[in-house]
């Protein structure tokens, strides 16, 4: 069996504030090395789990702002680890089809959410983020990454409202663990990190025992991104087969996924050289 798990930190136990997440300000440095070391013990967490079904190889992907976070010399010395950016797959790089399985780790709710801990979808300038008109954050976005290789999310991890998003997008039968309650954005009720480790490493395995079907996308698939503002709309509608639809809101439609995500990558991207 192989697995990959994707690390993000907003959906960390007890991760409330961006000061907490934040590798950019030298300001919150001190509280950034605390909670990339938590980041850290959680993607060991589901390593663990991982190994504990019996996979035999175990890809961890630093999902997270910079994509630097998690402390290599901490890391599960079975996993490999892809860390680092600009990745062309972002969140979900060297995910293939020769994976059985992914796991999201630290994940968090998409843009707009009530009750969540940090929602956002890439980027404080996207406002929404749709998939032949579905609502999708970046589990979403991820999951059909994964999906176009035939590989299916077993598990997510992160605040309640994020749990919900899962159940929505991908069915009752993916695995979640709650290792918080978001009271606002910046306000939680969390589990000890210590317990959200455990809960972790002990729902992996039931995960991987359990058959999920990949999420698939009916082809053509179209994206549709709306932003904050119109100048990030401006940018972004400079990508090649990208239709400005709105004054806010720029579309790309592509019978592959694959092609899609890319585009999805470079609005992204355009849209913040403002």
């Amino acid at each position: 069996m192989r697995v990959y798990i994707s690390v993000d930190m907003e959906g960390i136990a007890g991760v409330v504030h961006e000061s907490q997440t934040d590798p950019a300000s030298p300001a919150f440095a001190p509280e950034y090395a605390r909670f990339r070391r938590l980041m850290t013990a959680e993607a060991n967490a589901a390593v663990e789990g991982a190994l504990a079904a019996g996979a035999t190889r175990v890809v961890v992907n630093d999902s997270h702002w910079f994509m630097r976070n998690l402390l290599a010399e901490e890391l599960h010395q079975a996993a490999e680890l892809v860390s680092g950016d600009p990745k062309p797959r972002s969140m979900v790089q060297a995910i293939d089809a020769g994976f059985d399985a992914a796991l999201f780790i630290g994940y968090h709710a998409r843009a707009g959410t009530r009750n969540a801990i940090l929602d956002h979808t890439y980027a404080d300038r996207i406002h929404e983020v749709r998939l032949n008109g579905k609502p999708v954050g970046e589990l979403g976005l991820n999951a059909g990454v994964a999906g176009m290789h035939g590989v299916p999310v077993a598990l997510v991890s992160g605040d309640s409202a994020l749990a919900a998003e899962a159940k929505d997008l991908l069915g009752d039968g993916v695995a979640t663990v709650i290792v918080k309650q978001a009271v606002s954005r910046h306000a939680a009720k969390s589990v000890a990190p210590a317990v959200a480790c455990r809960m972790i490493r002990e729902e992996v395995p039931r995960a991987l025992e359990r058959t999920h079907a990949p999420f698939t996308l009916r082809a053509p698939v179209t994206l549709e991104v709306d932003f904050a503002m119109t100048i990030h709309a401006d940018m972004a509608e400079l990508c090649p087969g990208a239709t400005r639809t709105a004054g806010r809101t720029v579309a790309f439609t592509h019978p592959d996924y694959g092609e899609v995500f890319r585009a999805w990558r470079a609005l992204l991207n355009l849209s913040a050289v403002v």
